[in-house]
């Protein structure tokens, strides 16, 4: 089965980052598994925003689990929405939950979880989660691998 990309207008093309994530394009492409239940996940252990009130970097490892319905995110779309959080500021809740919604509203998935691991701002460390309701019954669901924050311990 061959995948029709012709309504991308990012992949196989050089494009600056996105500015902001209220400009930055999220694209699809058709599942072309969507009767079989599986789960797709993106990892970005190098997730940045700035904080919204003294505007220093803030970090993340995000987890984005999804069982694609019709549509997948096309990954290069993801990669350039998730870089245009660098020079945006907001809080580590607003981030994670806008991401998953973001990607949710677009896809329409049957299910979608999101976790935000935060590294520590002001020695403590806020990790943020957030789903589109349970998941179906059948869904293998991997830990998604991300230790709790320790610190030096």
């Amino acid at each position: 089965m061959t995948t029709d990309i012709s309504g991308l207008s990012q992949l196989g093309v050089q494009i600056a980052a996105p500015t902001s994530p209220e400009t930055a394009v999220l694209e699809r492409v058709p599942n072309p598994h969507p009767g079989d239940l599986y789960l797709a996940r993106f990892t970005a252990p190098e997730f940045t925003s700035l904080c919204p009130v003294t505007g220093q970097p803030d970090f993340a490892h995000l987890v984005i689990d999804y069982a694609p319905g019709d549509w997948l995110v096309e990954s290069k779309s993801l990669k350039l929405y998730l870089t245009s959080f660098r020079n945006h500021g907001a809080f580590h809740e607003d981030c994670t939950v806008a991401v998953g919604k973001r990607i949710a509203d677009l896809l329409s998935p049957r299910w979608l979880r999101i976790g935000g691991y935060w590294y520590p701002r002001g020695g403590i460390p806020i990790d943020v989660f957030w789903q589109t309701g349970a998941p179906p019954e059948g869904l293998w669901l991997p830990d998604q691998g991300v230790p709790t924050y320790r610190g030096r311990g």
